[in-house]
């Protein structure tokens, strides 16, 4: 029976020290293959490749949370202006009856009509001053026969003309002009009290001036013998 206790001959002792030898080196040269491939970025490409997975997780989520919140945030918007569309507002005087405006113009008939300008006579500055733009009118009230000359500013309708057509005016071309006319009212009261003006109307045409002076004429004459009457 072999001892087994007994020495290594020279030349095994010598394999294994070169076995253990060459493992050894063939480690120390894997470990600086792994360092010089660190150094120029190409080791660890599984732990890069990882991070960017992570990295773009996290950019996805902040991106669907932006999403999310610009969702709700348009949401909101839309509610608002939903709300703001049904809003109610109850009216603070009721309207129940109508109201009707009194021109003193309800007992006339109207004989005459016709768009023109109306000028007076300024007598301080001695100049024509404009009082108007409109229709002149001549009204006949329907119980005692008497007619009068109104005319209404457009648009306002304020008065700017109010007289009656009494027998002693007298209608004047005016000068230099064949579709004007100037005549002196005693009582005209356009402005509340009765006061004696100067007054000059212009119309488109000649025609509509001829058509205006033929009607005033022709006021005249039944208002004269209507007055002529109560004498």
């Amino acid at each position: 029976m072999a001892d087994a206790t007994k020495p290594k001959d020279t030349t095994t002792q010598v394999q294994e020290t070169v076995t253990a030898a060459s493992n050894t080196v063939a480690e120390a040269a894997t470990a600086a293959k792994e360092n010089v491939f660190s150094m120029f970025g190409g080791a660890k490409k599984e732990k890069k490749v990882e991070d960017d997975e992570e990295e773009n997780d996290r950019s996805g989520s902040a991106k669907a949370l932006k999403d999310k919140e610009a969702a709700e945030a348009d949401d909101d918007t839309k509610a608002a202006e939903e709300e703001d569309a049904d809003v109610h507002f109850e009216p603070v005087v009721h309207l129940t009856e109508k109201v009707d405006t009194k021109t003193n113009e309800e007992h006339e008939e109207q004989t005459f009509k016709m768009r023109a300008k109306l000028f007076k006579f300024d007598r301080d500055s001695r100049e024509w001053k404009e009082r108007g733009t409109g229709d002149v009118r001549l009204l006949k009230h329907k119980e005692n026969g008497k007619t009068r000359l109104v005319m209404r500013r457009d648009k306002t309708l304020k008065v700017c003309a109010n007289h009656w057509v009494v027998p002693d005016m007298k209608l004047s071309p005016n000068v230099g002009s064949d579709r004007s006319w100037v005549w002196n009212a005693a009582n005209d009261v356009s402005e509340g009290e009765p006061e004696a003006q100067t007054l000059a109307i212009r119309f488109a045409n000649s025609e509509n001036a001829n058509l205006f002076r033929d009607a005033f004429i022709g006021a005249q004459k039944e208002n004269e013998a209507i007055f002529s009457k109560q004498e």
